[in-house]
């Protein structure tokens, strides 16, 4: 619809033309004009408890589809609050758009009330920084980030805007959107010859591994890694950001690979002659130092950042490497294979790296009596389904559901993995749930995680969200008292909560119809099973073992020859 309307309608009118339905978001003066706007339209609203949940709620949005999710907020310390947020996304490659109310443009710098430089703050943790200014052509501008953010290496990106600019009336064009994606949609193919070298690689190797990150977490690269597996069926692992993207329970699937990945992934590359890693970023939970991570691999490397390939270029020497879009990359090898009736042998190493998982399955102990966070995500895994969305907080639990809920499908677990933040798991899933609304959602928290945004806990129970949280209490920070206990002897300053309050109650007072507190063994299968067949907000608080920790475990700078497996992760014979 063309017409005359002013700044903030022409933003919501070009967000309804780009097809978004849901947006996250918290008012305040200087953005009223949008809000106003935004009640007349047909884009829902979730107002959440604060703006970093606002941010948080619309990366989960994302992270959980292919779409972009959208966050509006205030000026001044309601742009602030979102940075974690942002930055959290940047450092995970997700695109997201946040819209900011500004001062009007004459008193930018003039020290006015709720003024801040936005571009200042924002230009290292997000992809991009836009200041409307007077002139400038909203319509255009926001069509453009939104394919912007979703182009090439994804991103937020924030928008700054004026409360004059959302006032002036202007003209609305109601440019065509594909005119913008077009502008994102070329793509670098490999050579005919680089394929060549690519499968001269893989032909001359008898023990080659797939290394699956994040870049290719998405429906259409699954479909395309998964095909080209299935010409060759070699060994893969997968990082944090990569669970799913291929089928864990897949007899090829070794899991997650890293500092808490499981024993066998970690062996496994210790032999590899081929290391194809796609769509990762080589980061120091998975390798510490790049030039120490499997040395006696020869290695390929595909992905869309130019700085990254750069980088593993000068540090490793890859045999191949590819900058470019590893969907593309992975189907046009695909089609290479097939004209070329590629073949490989590596039976044996099948059977070697089938040997590895058998004998040395993941273990926690079975013998203490408290309850484990091992345990409880162990059972959890038998009682959900391939469907299943789920968000994780920051510390033990996030490491240990990794280890233990294997998942089949893209965009199925959703954590913070880059920045690594508490609080982001409950803002997260509600995302997740507007994204996927026929969804069983699970967010699974540690206390201090739940606590860091527990006003999502209000807007979950207040708007009756179906979303079901998992809180794994071990009464403060479990992960950090675990490096305390081993750099200090077990002496521990500021990760241990004396007061004990019940979070099942706190959840009660916020309109959940289902919460309770689980504290023995003997109650857990069936609080597990209740918990999951309520309906509505519910949320499960298990009090776990105060020292439990996570094993395997690659000590920082080590080796993963130095993998420490602990008394319960034995060989089995």
């Amino acid at each position: 619809m063309k017409g005359d309307m002013n700044g903030a309608e022409m933003l919501i009118k070009s967000l309804e033309d780009l097809e978004v339905k849901q947006v996250f978001g918290y008012t305040g003066a200087a953005i009223l004009p949008v809000f106003h706007a935004l009640g007349k339209s047909s884009i829902g609203l979730t107002v959440n408890s604060n703006e970093q949940a606002c941010a948080f709620s619309a990366a989960g949005y994302s992270r959980s589809s292919d779409k972009v999710g959208v966050a509006i907020v205030t000026s001044g310390p309601a742009i602030t609050n979102t940075l974690t947020a942002v930055a959290d996304s940047y450092g995970d490659s997700i695109p997201l758009l946040v819209f900011a109310g500004q001062v009007p443009e004459h008193k930018i710098g003039t020290d006015a009330f709720q003024h801040i430089n936005v571009r200042g703050i924002f230009e290292d943790a997000a992809k991009k920084v836009i200041l409307l200014s007077n002139g400038a052509d909203i319509e255009s501008i926001v069509k453009d980030a939104y394919y912007f953010a979703k182009s090439g290496k994804p991103g937020p990106v924030v928008i700054d805007l004026p409360l004059n600019i959302q006032q002036r009336k202007g003209q609305y064009r109601a440019l065509d959107h594909e005119m913008f994606s077009s502008t994102y949609g070329h793509e670098n193919h490999p050579s005919k010859k680089q394929c060549r070298s690519f499968f001269k690689l893989l032909q001359k190797s008898r023990k080659p591994i797939l290394y699956l990150g994040g870049g290719l977490n998405s429906d259409g690269a699954s479909r395309a890694i998964r095909e080209f597996n299935e010409l060759f069926n070699i060994p893969f692992v997968n990082t944090l950001m990569a669970k799913g993207l291929m089928d864990e329970g897949h007899p090829r699937s070794l899991g997650t690979l890293g500092m808490f990945g499981t024993p066998y992934a970690n062996m496994a590359i210790q032999e590899t002659d081929f290391f194809f890693a796609i769509g990762v970023r080589w980061d120091d939970r998975v390798a510490e130092k790049v030039g120490g991570f499997a040395l006696n691999a020869d290695i390929a490397y595909i992905d869309i950042n130019p700085e990254k390939v750069h980088q593993i270029r000068s540090e490793r020497h890859p045999k191949f490497s590819f900058i470019g879009d590893a969907k593309t990359a992975l189907e046009d090898l695909t089609e290479y294979a097939k004209q070329e009736n590629i073949e490989i042998d590596i039976r044996e190493w099948q059977e070697k790296t089938s040997e590895l998982r058998q004998k040395w399955p993941l273990d926690y102990n079975r013998s203490s009596k408290s309850i484990q966070q091992a345990e409880v995500l162990d059972l959890l895994s038998t009682c959900i389904s391939d469907e299943t969305r789920i968000t994780t907080g920051v510390g033990n639990h996030q490491m240990l559901a990794a280890q233990y809920l294997r998942r089949s499908k893209p965009k199925s677990f959703m954590t913070s993995g880059s920045f690594g933040t508490m609080g982001f798991a409950l803002p997260a899933a509600i995302g997740v749930h507007y994204a996927n609304p026929d969804a069983e959602v699970i967010a699974i928290d540690g206390d201090g995680g739940l606590k860091m945004n527990m006003g999502e806990l209000h807007t979950i129970g207040s708007l009756g969200l179906p979303i079901k949280i998992l809180v794994l209490n071990n009464h403060g920070d479990g992960m950090v008292r675990n490096v305390q206990t081993a750099l200090y002897g077990g002496e521990f300053t500021g990760t241990v909560r004396d007061s004990d309050i019940s979070l099942a109650e706190v959840a009660r007072v916020c309109g959940f119809g289902h919460a309770k507190r689980v504290s023995d063994r003997k109650e857990l299968r069936e609080s597990i099973d209740d918990f999951l067949a309520s309906r509505g907000p519910s949320l499960l608080e298990v009090i776990t073992d105060f020292d439990e920790a996570v094993y395997p475990k690659v000590p920082p700078g080590k080796p993963y020859r130095e993998m420490i497996l602990r008394p319960y992760i034995r060989e089995r014979r």
